[in-house]
């Protein structure tokens, strides 16, 4: 097996019926700033930063998925969700105060790591978006195949 290169992660891309809403959603609610904007015809993509982390926004004519519900959709070769840390999701969900539609939690999972609490809500599109307080790795976690 040939030896691995360096990658880093770089960005999702999303696709959008409202580029301009979508854009404000992710400003908004997850701090993202606009990095860069290009016009490619009648089409316009842009590229949202937030510290390491991108999206990039694509114009979508087609007809939208069907809204997912709880923590995303279920089907192979979709993206479930994407997902963001706070150090509090109740001063999340309080700033947003009903503006941004909730499809599950919160929720406890006090079970598997303790403080760790989940909300997941909807972005313009219907993509699923996480906001988890208090994840943490394992310390000794279990090695790939076992």
């Amino acid at each position: 097996m040939p030896e691995p290169i360096e990658l880093r992660w770089s960005h999702a891309g999303l696709n959008c019926r409202d580029l301009e809403a979508t854009e404000d959603f992710y400003r908004t609610w997850f701090g993202f700033e606009r990095a860069r904007s290009v016009q490619m015809g009648d089409d316009r993509v842009v590229f949202l930063r937030n510290g390491d982390a991108y999206l990039e926004l694509f114009t979508a004519s087609a007809e939208p998925a069907p809204s997912p519900t709880g923590d995303g959709p279920g089907e192979p070769g979709s993206i479930r969700h994407l997902a963001f840390q706070t150090d509090d999701v109740q001063a999340f969900l309080d700033r947003a105060r009903g503006a941004v539609p909730v499809s599950l939690g919160p929720l406890e999972f006090d079970d598997f790591i303790p403080g760790w609490r989940t909300v997941w809500v909807t972005d313009p599109d219907g993509v699923v978006v996480e906001v988890s307080q208090g994840y943490r790795d394992e310390e000794q976690p279990a090695q790939h195949g076992h």
